[in-house]
């Protein structure tokens, strides 16, 4: 990952990469320029080995590739990769390269809220059919996959955000394989990529918000497409050019810089996440706590060990008291910050229903799961035992009956 893809002679002898601010590039030759904008535009194709000319900073730039090069290694499967200026650039930018009017998208719920309002409220006015599927139900996502009318994604979140519910992969895309013509993509920002490998397991494509755990540091945005093949990638890549949704030579700097320390600490934010949610099982004023380690359902529990290495860094809590509660457990926080998005160094809390998932109708929260009382934690580097005396503090501090005013 250190030393993929970039060539220190190309940056003045530096040993790490620079930063390249151009917009443009200069061609030695007319023919150079020729070859290269007709690899860029997909009329032909590099011959192995052949360096591609850089054109223009919208479809490609320095940054970015020494980026898709470095963070290949990190996705267990991977061969390539594009960068994107956001997660939901990635999604949506590799939904549309696939998707024409009369398709079908089966996707599991919840999912993030930016995602289902692709799905629902854009897609759907072009003629793209969705399919929501409770996360989890493994025999109804199979039925979905055998049945949905002109199949062409099959897009899962796991563990879904924010009930941490565990769909399976690989039988998912063993279903999509046996219909054909059926691609297999994943949102794995949850588990990704320290604790979940959807590439082995039979999915085509996996996505990333690089905001959360790959960037780590909460000051940035950005996305990341990755696949087993790069003809997968091809026409993703074609439609990024057209969008101009390329993440900028800066963020990619950024990012690039942060790759080698992802597993470090997710494995400290996993092993934070887990000491506090198995402690916090027991709290009066908690009704369940939801987190891998401690899924009980049996087929939840097989999913999880089949899949997973680490049960993560996120969990979520039912607080007793619906709204009113969870909004008291919010108030008394010290430590552990009211605010939205995850995977920071920092823990952040929020109350989905109120936030992240607001624009779901009642019945799509009844079918997500997602509740008054819930709050989801997104854990972060501090010491676990600090941690846990916040939570515990907050949580005590949920009267039994939490007046309107509070609201």
């Amino acid at each position: 990952m250190l030393t993929r893809g970039f060539d220190p002679a190309l940056s003045v002898g530096s040993a790490r990469p620079a930063v390249f601010r151009s917009s443009t590039y200069v061609f030695p030759s007319p023919e150079v320029a020729e070859r290269a904008f007709d690899i860029m535009a997909g009329r032909a194709r590099a011959e192995p080995g052949e360096e591609v000319p850089l054109v223009y900073s919208r479809f490609n730039h320095p940054n970015a590739e020494i980026l898709e090069d470095q963070i290949v290694p990190l996705e267990h499967g991977a061969k390539c990769a594009l960068a994107f200026n956001s997660g939901m650039a990635a999604i949506m930018t590799s939904m549309l390269a696939y998707l024409r009017p009369g398709h079908s998208v089966v996707y599991t719920v919840p999912i993030y809220g930016g995602t289902q309002h692709f799905i629902q409220d854009y897609l759907s006015l072009w003629g793209v059919h969705g399919v929501p599927v409770p996360a989890g139900q493994s025999e109804e996502l199979d039925e979905a996959i055998r049945t949905a009318a002109n199949l062409r994604i099959v897009l899962i979140e796991t563990p879904a955000n924010p009930t941490l519910m565990m769909t399976g992969i690989e039988r998912a895309a063993r279903t999509a394989k046996a219909r054909g013509g059926v691609l297999v993509m994943v949102d794995n920002t949850l588990m990704g990529p320290a604790f979940q490998h959807p590439l082995e397991l039979g999915a085509d494509i996996v996505l990333y918000s690089a905001t959360k755990y790959l960037s780590g540091l909460s000051d940035m945005i950005g996305g990341i497409a990755l696949a087993c093949e790069d003809e997968i990638l091809r026409p993703i890549r074609s439609k990024r050019n057209l969008f101009g949704n390329i993440l900028q030579p800066d963020e990619c700097w950024m990012l690039d810089g942060r790759l080698t320390t992802v597993a470090l600490r997710m494995n400290r934010q996993s092993k934070n996440a887990q000491h506090i949610a198995e402690s916090l099982v027991h709290h009066r004023n908690i009704e369940r706590v939801i987190y891998p380690s401690l899924l009980a359902e049996g087929q939840q529990k097989r999913i999880y060990e089949s899949q997973c290495d680490f049960p993560g860094a996120m969990f979520s809590i039912e607080v007793k008291g619906g709204k009113a509660g969870a909004f008291e457990f919010l108030r008394n926080l010290k430590i552990g910050k009211n605010a939205v998005s995850l995977g920071g160094i920092e823990t952040l809390v929020c109350h989905p229903k109120t936030t992240t998932h607001s624009g779901f109708t009642e019945q799509e929260f009844r079918q997500a799961g997602v509740t008054d009382g819930l709050v989801r934690i997104s854990v972060g580097i501090e010491d676990w035992r600090d941690l846990l005396t916040d939570f515990e503090h907050a949580a005590d501090a949920v009267p039994e009956s939490v007046p309107v005013h509070a609201l």
